[in-house]
């Protein structure tokens, strides 16, 4: 009888302690994170006067060549504003010419594509839907979570609460009232009808130009495209070789034939 009671306390025990666990569980799940992340951004651009600017979030626009996702649009009087999120912790190495940065937590280094690359395309879907002037759209990138840039920012490049004060930077007047309606009213013609199937074919879309990229070579040291050298003389003569395309700020070399730098 004594061993059935405890088995019962314990199992008690647990049950009203699983709730708590699955709780924090989620709260330190990458998944809730970049919600959250989502949701102050949201909240900062939303905080801007509604009487001179529209915030339209998550828009899927078409492409020729499948689709392309941006987080959030401002359309305003003094511009429009392309804003793509991020949402990283760690030490983060970047600057605006690499094609690839680098986040590093701890001994841990992983290389993902330069936002600023990544969002130039969204810029220029919407310069080629909407047909406006590419001087009155604007490009900026807003990291969210735990992250320390550990090389010089980028001006359009922000954490979380400066995304708001880099918009209000721009006071001039480039578009009037009936173009700013119309441009609202031609993108949420145009974008995609959020649900489960444009999401799928997003997705798919995004693993297939992953796929494709896979191949391509980087430098191990600082990220930057690496471009086919040939040794000019020497024992190697004539052999040929990856070179970073930041040569001479960055030196590294790799074997033409194999990742494994030399």
């Amino acid at each position: 009888m004594d061993i059935t009671n405890t088995i019962l306390n314990s199992a008690l025990q647990i049950w009203y302690i699983l709730p708590f666990l699955i709780l924090v569980a989620i709260l330190k799940s990458r998944w809730f994170k970049g919600v959250f992340g989502e949701f102050l951004v949201n909240k900062l651009l939303a905080s801007l006067p509604q009487t001179e600017y529209t915030l339209i979030k998550n828009v899927t626009l078409p492409t020729d060549d499948g689709t392309t996702q941006v987080d959030h649009i401002v359309v305003s009087k003094f511009g429009i504003f392309v804003v793509e999120t991020k949402n990283m912790k760690g030490w983060i190495f970047g600057s605006d010419h690499q094609k690839q940065w680098m986040q590093k937590i701890y001994r841990h280094t992983t290389k993902f594509q330069n936002p600023l690359h990544q969002n130039y395309k969204h810029v220029k879907t919407l310069e080629t839907v909407l047909g406006c002037n590419p001087e009155f759209i604007h490009s900026l990138i807003v990291f969210i979570g735990d992250s320390t840039f550990k090389t010089e920012m980028p001006d359009n490049v922000t954490y979380a609460r400066g995304c708001v004060n880099y918009i209000n930077q721009f006071k001039d007047v480039v578009m009037s009232n009936a173009e700013v309606d119309e441009i609202i009213k031609s993108l949420n013609a145009i974008k995609l009808k959020p649900g489960l199937v444009t999401d799928f074919k997003h997705r798919k879309y995004v693993q297939e130009i992953v796929a494709s990229k896979e191949s391509e070579q980087t430098c191990p040291r600082c990220g930057s495209g690496m471009i086919i050298r040939e040794t000019k003389r020497g024992a190697n003569a004539g052999q040929q070789f990856w070179g970073c395309s930041a040569f001479p700020k960055c030196r590294s070399v790799v074997k033409f034939d194999t990742t494994q730098a030399l």
